[in-house]
C-alpha cells in the first residue's frame, strides 16, 4: 500500500525542517568558524531546505486544518456530484484535529443532516469516501424502496424529471428529496436494486447514503456501515475541477456548490 499524500508532505517537512536545525546548530557554527572571509559555502541540501520548508510547512497547515482538495472516484454521488469532480472540503467545520492521527483539539460545529461528508472507510484498505449524511447518532433509519425514513418521519420526495448528460445513467428517475431545511436531488439508477435498511444510529456514529441511491455502497452495506465520529475528514462545500481522466477537464463544473 503506497503512502498517502498528507503522509508525504508531513515527511518531507520533517526532512526539510531536521536538515536546517541541523545546520542552525552544527554546519553552520562550523562554516563560520574561521571567520566570514573564509567560511565555507552552504550546503545545496541546506538550500533546498531553506527554499522549500516554509512552503511544505503552509500546505501542511493549509491541507491539515483548513481545506484538502478529493477527488470523486465513483458515480455513488450522482447527479449532483460525477466520476472527475475534484471537491474541496472545509476540514475546520467539524472540528481541528492533528495530521495523520486525526485526533480532534478543537470542537467547532456538529455534522447536520444533508451535509455531503468525506470520511476515512472503516473496513479494508484506509480510503477516503463521500457520501451524504442522513442519519445522525441515536435516529431510527428505515429505507424501504428508496424512501427513508427518520424517526418516524418519512422524508418528503418529489418528481424531478430524468437525468440527460450521460455517465451511463441517461433516462434515470431522478427525485428530489428534502432533508433538514434543505433539499437535494437524488437518482434512482434503472436495472438496479433497491437497498432496504432499518437499524438505530448508535452513539458516535453517523449513518451515510449515496445520493445514486441503487449505485452506492454506503452506510446499508457491511463494507461500510455505521460510521464514527473520528473518521470524519470534512464538509464538502465547491466543485474546484472537473477532469475525468480519459477525457478533457469541464470547465463549467467549477466553482459549482456542493448541496
Amino acid at each position: 500500500m503506497g503512502a498517502s499524500i498528507p503522509g508525504l508532505l508531513l515527511a518531507a517537512l520533517v526532512v526539510t525542517g531536521v536538515t536546517l536545525l541541523v545546520d542552525l546548530l552544527i554546519l553552520k557554527p562550523r562554516r563560520t568558524a574561521a571567520g566570514p572571509t573564509a567560511a565555507a559555502p552552504e550546503p545545496l541540501a541546506v538550500a533546498y531546505a531553506r527554499s522549500l520548508f516554509p512552503v511544505l510547512l503552509a500546505v501542511v497547515l493549509f491541507r491539515s486544518f483548513l481545506f484538502e482538495p478529493f477527488r470523486i472516484p465513483s458515480a455513488s454521488m450522482m447527479p449532483g456530484l460525477v466520476d472527475g469532480d475534484f471537491s474541496l472540503v472545509d476540514k475546520f467545520s467539524y472540528g481541528l484535529r492533528l495530521p495523520l492521527t486525526n485526533t480532534k483539539v478543537l470542537s467547532t460545529w456538529h455534522p447536520q443532516r444533508g451535509d455531503v461528508v468525506v470520511f476515512r472507510s472503516t473496513s479494508g484498505p484506509p480510503i477516503n469516501l463521500i457520501k451524504r449524511l442522513v442519519g445522525l447518532p441515536g435516529d431510527h433509519v428505515v429505507v424501504r424502496d428508496n424512501r427513508v425514513t427518520i424517526n418516524g418521519t418519512p422524508l418528503p420526495l418529489a418528481p424531478d424529471g430524468r437525468y440527460a448528460d450521460g455517465y451511463g445513467f441517461t433516462g434515470a428517475p431522478l427525485q428530489r428529496e428534502k432533508l433538514g431545511a434543505s433539499d437535494h436531488v437524488i437518482m434512482l439508477a434503472p436495472q438496479r436494486a433497491a437497498v432496504d435498511f432499518e437499524a438505530v444510529v448508535p452513539p458516535g456514529h453517523y449513518f451515510f447514503m449515496g445520493d445514486n441511491r441503487n449505485d452506492s455502497e454506503d452506510s446499508r452495506f457491511a463494507q461500510v456501515g455505521f460510521v464514527p465520529e473520528d473518521h470524519l475528514v470534512g464538509h464538502a462545500i465547491r466543485i474546484w475541477m472537473n477532469w475525468r481522466i480519459p477525457g478533457w477537464p469541464h470547465p463549467g463544473r467549477i466553482g459549482m456548490r456542493i448541496r
